[in-house]
């Protein structure tokens, strides 16, 4: 199962949390923290707890969002060359997903500074696509990450040589 912890003003867009706050959830990346970015169209952003990885993704429609979370979250993951039995093992545990509410400040602050660069790039180039910005997020240094890998994308790397088969 995939928990989504997600900020108050994307709760009020997706609907009530269902997921208790221990919750984990069986994914290898662990629960996703994620917010709504009001642009046209409105978008989400997801940051991975484990990794602090960002992915993008329509918001619209919300009523559907978490059935869609599993497959942008993929299609990330993939253009991150994450191996392919890792991404069928993500993919299965992430059919059921649950919404939550947040719980660790620290990643709700990266997710903030995450999304006041997506919104730098986005005005610079509006034709970039969401898995495009999301790749390019993802090479940002993260104070949390200063003592191991410095960015999500070698953090990704890093727990991935971890977690292969």
């Amino acid at each position: 199962m995939l928990i989504v912890r997600a900020t108050k003003k994307l709760l009020r867009l997706a609907g009530p949390p269902t997921a208790p706050d221990h919750e984990r959830g069986t994914t290898l990346l662990g629960p996703w923290y994620a917010t709504a970015l009001f642009w046209r169209p409105r978008v989400v952003l997801l940051v991975n707890e484990t990794t602090l990885l960002p992915v993008l993704m329509p918001l619209a429609p919300a009523a559907t969002l978490t059935a869609r979370i599993a497959e942008q979250v993929t299609t990330v993951l993939t253009a991150h060359d994450t191996p392919t039995a890792i991404l069928d093992q993500e993919l299965r545990h992430m059919q059921a997903c649950q919404l939550g509410t947040t719980t660790n400040r620290s990643v709700v602050g990266v997710m903030t500074e995450f999304a006041r660069l997506a919104e730098i790039h986005h005005d610079a180039d509006p034709a970039m696509k969401l898995v495009e910005l999301s790749l390019r997020l993802a090479v940002t240094p993260c104070g949390p990450l200063y003592s191991r890998n410095i960015s999500p994308n070698r953090e990704l790397a890093a727990t991935l040589r971890e977690i292969a088969p």
